[in-house]
């Protein structure tokens, strides 16, 4: 079938060299019942492929399931794929099919495949080397005839190494290899994906159309957008809601787009805190980075501080058991300060570690993303560049609930 016409089937857009060869690939090995490995970052929209391969393949009457790896608990992920029997567990009041008995002959979208626990791994890697699985509970071995197409946003080649991923799973899903490219790469798409959801949305919430000065054009272009098509889609419909003026320009569109710029990290670009050439995924693996840099320099600042004063014959009896002690500015003569008898000075490593505690901020991270999407978590996680796993994790961890 024409390229185009999978396009216009799965409403995919754009013309990209890179996207074109991952549809003819997808094709190519629908009739098959090799296993397929989706790569791409977030929001590229790699769940078009899975539903691409199983329509072409001999399977398309079968089933087909799709399952967010991320979405489910490592407790109960067994049960939710490979099934279980009545009382292996609390709350298992009855027999129950896991996604691999119900998708017999049928197709099986494994997206974030990198969050699997260890375990599930293992049990994956059976059923591709021999359809067997057990049910949770039970020692009676089942088959299963299915067609399993993974996907994920992680470079497994750096999870086998940290010991996240097996390595023989890799190879036995990576069997025919896809990658979706990001946005950034696809530069003439990225007027022809925004104008396609400006229509959209002026259709669902009848109002005209909005348009984009030449300006605006060179602005939507040339952001990096690292949420990719999901970002670029969220940002077109809070811009078809929010401006009165349809004619958008440069300054307005510049207003809703996060400023990803590193120039606004000053420690990426210092010598000395180069982060030892490190390859970072996205732009809050810099922002930790960059936190852990700063708290550093602030010890080194407390201990210089805290020798200068040694030095000078000044000691700090409020804290005997700190190593640090007040911080002082340079314009500020010592024989006018009176540390010790000051009820308001804190100690410094205490204040530090307050205001720098990496904790604090992730979970007020976390909490902003769920006042921002209404307390959706599929769409918050999305907004955070993390799994819906690691993000229910993380709200039960700070009890956000």
């Amino acid at each position: 079938m024409d390229i185009q016409q999978v396009k216009q089937r799965f409403s995919i857009i754009g013309n990209a060299p890179d996207l074109n060869r991952a549809i003819d690939v997808a094709v190519q090995v629908a009739p098959t019942d090799l296993s397929v490995l989706i790569t791409g970052e977030s929001g590229v929209g790699k769940e078009s492929f899975p539903q691409i391969i199983h329509q072409f393949s001999h399977r398309k009457h079968g089933a087909y399931i799709a399952v967010n790896c991320g979405a489910i608990p490592d407790g109960t992920i067994d049960s939710e794929l490979f099934g279980h029997e009545k009382g292996s567990f609390t709350g298992a009041l009855a027999d129950r099919k896991g996604y691999f008995e119900v998708a017999d002959g049928g197709t099986i979208f494994l997206d974030e495949v990198g969050e699997l626990p260890l375990s599930t791994q293992a049990r994956l890697l059976r059923v591709l080397e021999s359809g067997e699985f057990i049910r949770v509970g039970s020692s009676k071995i089942m088959k299963t005839n299915v067609r399993i197409v993974a996907a994920t946003n992680i470079n497994l080649a750096e999870a086998i190494k940290i010991n996240r991923f097996r390595e023989d799973l890799y190879y036995r899903l990576n069997t025919v290899p896809i990658y979706v490219p990001p946005l950034r790469d696809r530069s003439d798409d990225i007027l022809r994906l925004f104008r396609k959801f400006a229509t959209d949305f002026a259709e669902k919430y009848r109002m005209p159309v909005i348009q984009l000065t030449d300006e605006a054009k060179s602005v939507l272009t040339s952001f990096r957008w690292p949420g990719n098509i999901r970002q670029l889609k969220n940002i077109t419909e809070q811009i078809s809601i929010i401006e009165q003026q349809r004619e958008i320009t440069g300054p307005i569109l510049r207003s809703y787009l996060p400023d990803s710029s590193l120039e606004k990290y000053p420690a990426i670009y210092d010598g000395e805190h180069s982060f030892d050439q490190k390859t970072f995924n996205n732009e809050r693996e810099i922002l930790y980075q960059v936190l852990f840099d700063m708290k550093k320099d602030m010890n080194d600042l407390k201990v210089l501080v805290n020798d200068i004063m040694q030095k000078d014959g000044m000691v700090n009896k409020n804290f005997p058991d700190k190593k640090y002690a007040p911080v002082f500015t340079a314009d500020i003569p010592p024989k006018d300060v009176h540390p010790v008898s000051s009820p308001n000075i804190q100690d410094t490593e205490e204040y530090v570690e307050e205001s720098f505690s990496l904790e604090d901020m992730e979970k007020n991270a976390i909490r902003k993303a769920l006042e921002r999407n209404g307390g959706k978590r599929k769409n918050a996680a999305a907004d955070l560049n993390i799994s819906e796993r690691t993000l229910y994790r993380k709200i039960k961890e700070y009890k956000l609930d």
